[in-house]
């Protein structure tokens, strides 16, 4: 078997632009892979592209050498942009590695340790503005089965925050963990835009609910403040979504920085990469709980290395997503009692409609309008994609 091509495809996605590659080969088997990266679709599509010299007319298999040399070749390594590039062409060969041997991925990764994973929601809240809109929005989240919710209280927040902005804040959790009770995990992001005395103050604040971690308190690019920050307040810290590699999250687990990590397959590298990661964490006690509020491939691949991990723990989930989620691909997502269900497929366990993903082409959006306006950013047809 040779591979003849890489593809790549663009699927607006109102959030964001959804970024899936299809590797194809000379005897008909071909894989999926996603490389979503938020507000840079148009160069990491290219960047995929480009790995076609480093693969056609190669063994689709010899999947650990195709990432090496690929990697070695990279003079300037690292960034996001070369990760998800060779996440995606990575993950798309394991797609056909499990396609071709009618087994599905985790089976090559050593077998499974649970058939279903805890999910938390986030997205669920929009259009919430005030404490009892969340409220409301955090009961149904809890009716539909999450066990977990996260969410950014902080409004439009940089750096900074003033007092009337963190007491709402405040307010807006507690008339969450008011609504749903004790038993529901409370998840709190941050989304690495605070200095290090407003993440302290508003960690200090947070000691007063018994939340399960508080996300992406600092910019992503200071981890001695972040293990600094992690031990001068009293409460869980999770982080590592903006690691690439594990030569990144070497110095970060050596550090401390986090009690929980949280890699994603399709920037950190891709599944193998992932699952190195995860056992760099294993051997520190760390739990991993991978960021994934991508497309369905990198949900389809999350779930493939969730399947196999002995340390994870929590995934996440986006509570609704666009309406043609199921028109663009084949996901089948199985949800019972807080947890998703690990397909048995062969592979990754999805496909794409590349006629209909044509159907939504590339739109342009910046990241702080995204940010800026998250409760506003959910289509008013959004629908669930569980089954």
């Amino acid at each position: 078997m040779k591979v003849t091509e890489i593809r790549t495809m663009i699927c607006h996605a109102f959030r964001c632009n959804w970024v899936f590659v299809k590797v194809m080969t000379d005897e008909g088997i071909y894989g999926v892979g996603e490389a979503t990266l938020e507000m840079r679709e148009l160069t990491v599509a290219q960047a995929c592209q480009e790995l076609e010299r480093y693969l056609v007319g190669k063994d689709p298999h010899d999947i650990e050498s195709f990432w090496h040399d690929t990697y070695r070749d990279a003079y300037w390594r690292g960034g996001a942009v070369l990760m998800s590039a060779l996440a995606s062409v990575e993950m798309a060969l394991w797609d056909i590695k499990g396609k071709a041997l009618g087994v599905p991925v985790y089976q090559l990764l050593g077998g499974k340790v649970r058939d279903r994973v805890p999910c938390y929601a986030n997205g669920w809240f929009a259009p919430a503005k005030t404490p009892d809109e969340f409220a409301e929005k955090a009961k149904i989240a809890v009716g539909q089965g999450f066990r977990g919710l996260k969410w950014d209280p902080f409004g439009s927040a940089y750096m900074n925050i003033s007092k009337q902005d963190l007491n709402t804040a405040m307010k807006c959790i507690g008339a969450v963990v008011d609504a749903v009770g004790p038993e529901v995990d409370i998840l709190i992001e941050g989304h690495g835009r605070f200095n290090i005395p407003t993440a302290m103050r508003i960690g200090r604040a947070l000691e007063d609910f018994d939340i399960t971690w508080f996300e992406e308190p600092i910019p992503p690019d200071n981890p001695e403040g972040l293990a600094d920050l992690k031990r001068r307040i009293r409460i869980p810290v999770a982080g590592g979504e903006r690691m690439y590699s594990r030569w990144d999250y070497r110095n970060f687990l050596k550090l401390g920085c986090t009690d929980f990590i949280q890699p994603d397959v399709s920037h950190a590298g891709g599944i193998m990469e992932l699952r190195k990661i995860a056992a760099m964490a294993e051997a520190y006690h760390i739990p991993v709980c991978p960021h994934n509020p991508s497309g369905p491939v990198a949900n389809a691949a999350t779930l493939q290395l969730a399947a196999c991990m002995p340390n994870f723990f929590l995934l996440e989930t986006m509570a609704s997503d666009v309406p043609y989620r199921n028109k663009i691909s084949t996901e089948e997502v199985r949800f019972e009692e807080g947890k998703m269900l690990i397909p048995d497929k062969p592979g990754l366990g999805i496909d794409l409609n590349e006629e209909a993903i044509k159907e939504y082409p590339y739109e342009a959006r910046n990241l702080r309008h995204y940010v800026g306006t998250l409760t506003d950013i959910r289509p008013a047809d959004a629908t669930s994609y569980f089954k």
